[in-house]
């Protein structure tokens, strides 16, 4: 009720004011050239045919109807009370502050009509509250979900952070590892090459010959070939096993270093641990020189 009120006094005070004063003007106008009674009924006319139209649009309103020509009629009455209140103000020494007043029968009409709208829209408490619940329910879901989002947003980019850590780390491990391998394997090359160094590791590791001096190797490190099962052939006497790595190494000129040696005793089928085929060979080198 309060809002129809908001919307009702507005336009019943400006409706009031528009036509006491379309009254007085007919009356201060008309009254110079004619007797004021007859300016009077002039201006009660005006006024009440504005008046009935309105009232008889309001019926029509209250029932859920609506009517054109009574519309059409109601504005033409509004029109011409501000066609009067414009004709005055020309005629008066004040003419601005006449026509700032001039426009007041179609304002109120207007607030009419604005009035008329807010009925034909207006809703019952029950549906207000419905529509209310159904707003904050609407608001409580998009909260959530932008909660939800945001807990998994910062959830992923915890994961992200800390497997960036973790890669970051491994990196560093990796890149530190490589740089000593790297460093150890430039030694071992250096000590490889170096004479003094190779005669003082064959010295403590096998019998001296002069004029024959065996190469020392590196380690492997890198890619391989894949060494056939132990259990594929039986084992090799210490016999046979000297006859077949005097046969590889005196095969080749010049004779095959230890690693040729015995990744050619691998690719023949031949089955032997490291240490025995590595003390054969030793043993095969030691004779031949």
């Amino acid at each position: 009720m309060s809002k129809r009120v908001a919307t009702a006094a507005p336009a019943v005070a400006m409706t009031v004011v528009s036509m006491v004063l379309t009254l007085a003007v007919m009356v201060m106008w008309l009254g110079g050239s004619m007797p004021w009674q007859i300016a009077l009924v002039v201006g009660l006319g005006l006024d009440g045919g504005w008046l009935a139209t309105l009232a008889y649009e309001r019926r029509l309103a209250a029932q859920g109807d609506h009517s054109t020509a009574v519309t059409t009629v109601g504005w033409a009455f509004g029109l011409a009370a501000t066609g009067v209140l414009v004709a005055h103000a020309l005629t008066e020494d004040a003419t601005g502050a006449w026509l700032a007043v001039s426009w007041l029968p179609l304002g109120a009409k207007a607030l009419w009509l604005v009035h008329g709208m807010w009925e034909r829209t207006a809703l019952t408490p029950v549906a207000l509250d419905a529509i209310r619940g159904i707003q904050q329910e609407a608001r409580d879901e998009a909260a959530v979900a932008r909660a939800r989002l945001r807990a998994q947003a910062g959830t992923e980019e915890t994961r992200l952070t800390a497997v960036t850590e973790a890669g970051s780390r491994v990196a560093r491990v990796q890149a530190k590892t490589a740089e000593r391998l790297s460093g150890a394997w430039s030694t071992l090359e250096a000590a490889r090459q170096g004479e003094g160094t190779a005669r003082a590791l064959t010295c403590v590791t096998d019998r001296v010959t002069p004029g024959a001096q065996p190469r020392w190797e590196l380690p492997v490190w890198g890619p391989y070939e894949p060494v056939p099962a132990l259990d594929a052939a039986p084992a090799l006497s210490e016999g046979e096993l000297d006859r077949i790595v005097t046969e590889l190494h005196t095969g080749e000129t010049p004779p095959l270093s230890y690693r040729e040696l015995s990744l050619r005793f691998r690719a023949a089928g031949h089955s032997a641990s490291e240490t025995r085929l590595r003390a054969a060979w030793r043993r095969i080198t030691a004779t031949a020189s």
